[in-house]
């Protein structure tokens, strides 16, 4: 998010740190790219995907530098007895770059699911739908941990137990009246 809006601002936009993280948190990067490229004025033709490229190049470098697992993540998964996968609206390139460099890619193994490979991007149901069926259970016995707003939406939407880890502000009531808000990773051992 950091690097979305530093980008933003480096193309012209006045948004704040805060603002940037409201509006594209857990958003389609296609969408992303789109709304920052309507707000620039004199930009080149291929402003969108060169910003994507641009963004993809410097997440990839950030992730190499700082990006840690979730506090709890590799205790969690390693300790798991159900089937368990990632549901992402990233490219599954960037999923498995972020779970190599957290040590996280061995537990999760092949069960990742992408917005890119399913059609289906959050808040969209599909893609939850989808991870469900490849994990070989119906919707309302798979829960969900999520931090963004799309992606609890779409959880709620494919009838699932959602808990999230995104904060009560910004999240619609009756959205916030479905899931379950937990501080950590390590509070899901109370519910599974």
């Amino acid at each position: 998010m950091d690097a979305l809006h530093e980008m933003a601002v480096a193309a012209g936009l006045t948004l704040s740190r805060a603002e940037a993280h409201a509006r594209f948190r857990g958003g389609r990067m296609a969408d992303i790219a789109n709304w920052i490229g309507a707000q620039v004025e004199d930009k080149p033709e291929d402003f969108e995907a060169e910003f994507t490229r641009q963004y993809r190049a410097t997440i990839a470098q950030r992730f190499r530098e700082n990006l840690r697992e979730i506090p709890g993540a590799f205790d969690l998964l390693s300790r798991l007895e159900i089937p368990f996968g990632v549901a992402t609206n990233g490219p599954r390139e960037k999923v498995l770059l972020t779970l190599e460099l957290t040590g996280l890619l061995p537990l999760v193994g092949d069960r990742i699911f992408s917005a890119y490979d399913e059609g289906s991007f959050k808040p969209d149901p599909g893609l939850f739908l989808a991870a469900a069926r490849g994990l070989g259970h119906e919707p309302q016995h798979c829960a969900v941990v999520e931090d963004s707003i799309p992606g609890l939406v779409a959880g709620v939407a494919a009838g699932m137990h959602v808990f999230s880890l995104h904060g009560r502000d910004g999240v619609p009531d009756e959205i916030a009246a479905k899931v379950v808000f937990i501080g950590s990773l390590s509070h899901l051992n109370e519910y599974l």
